[in-house]
């Protein structure tokens, strides 16, 4: 099943000598359950490829679908709470608030909207991303890799249709890196969560089911992977 469709999506910045095209008619499609990880070098137009799937930022041109959604059609209201309740959004600096506990950072989106966190969910989310013992308390008394298992927290929380991951090991060493990769992949597995993960580490984009390749704006190549389970 189709989860998220883009066609012709096009990003503009500037105009005249300052004139820079980000993405050029570009057109993704991705079903259900996928994990895909788009690669390109910086400057290729990644990050801003999921800037607009995200509805952070709206595009020159095309159309984007998400569950069937127009989110072109949808107000600064409208996309604001779409945004929140059916995309998550993990980035390489966590952007956690440093002034509330874990716990509120992770349930914020539910907060905002003013809806009960599932309880059961929560405590599952937090037991499995090892965060049970850090709930109380703030982003500076965390590690790197603890900080980005709380983003990942908060991005899963409301269950969105869609997980986008840019650069989310680009801050952590070795160990953490493999780690967060690691609790990706059991939420692709474990809940079906859908991921759209940004890297310019091929290293880490050959942990995905498919890979697509952007550069200038424009997409290269799209491949399934092998099978996780075969790999060597």
């Amino acid at each position: 099943m189709e989860l998220l469709k883009c066609e012709k999506l096009s990003k503009i910045y500037g105009s005249g000598q300052t004139r820079v095209t980000a993405l050029k008619e570009v057109d993704l499609s991705v079903k259900k359950g996928e994990f895909v990880a788009i690669i390109g070098a910086s400057g290729s137009g990644k990050s801003t490829l999921l800037h607009m799937l995200g509805g952070v930022d709206r595009p020159s041109g095309g159309k984007i679908w998400i569950e069937g959604t127009d989110i072109s059609t949808l107000n600064e209201k409208q996309l604001s709470i779409f945004r929140r309740r059916k995309v998550g959004l993990v980035y390489q600096f966590y952007n956690l608030i440093p002034s509330i506990d874990i716990r509120q950072n992770i349930l914020l989106p539910m907060l905002l909207d003013a809806q009960k966190p599932d309880e059961k969910r929560f405590e599952e989310l937090v037991e499995v991303l090892g965060l049970k013992e850090r709930l109380d308390h703030l982003p500076s008394q965390l590690s790197g890799g603890q900080q980005q298992r709380a983003a990942i927290a908060r991005a899963l929380i409301y269950r969105p249709a869609i997980l986008l991951a840019d650069e989310p090991t680009g801050n952590l060493d070795r160990k953490n890196s493999e780690e967060i990769l690691g609790l990706l992949k059991l939420s692709n597995k474990k809940y079906k969560q859908t991921i759209l993960l940004i890297t310019h580490d091929e290293r880490i984009a050959l942990e995905a089911d498919r890979i697509i390749a952007i550069e200038d704006g424009e997409i290269l190549s799209d491949r399934e992977n092998l099978p996780r389970e075969v790999k060597r």
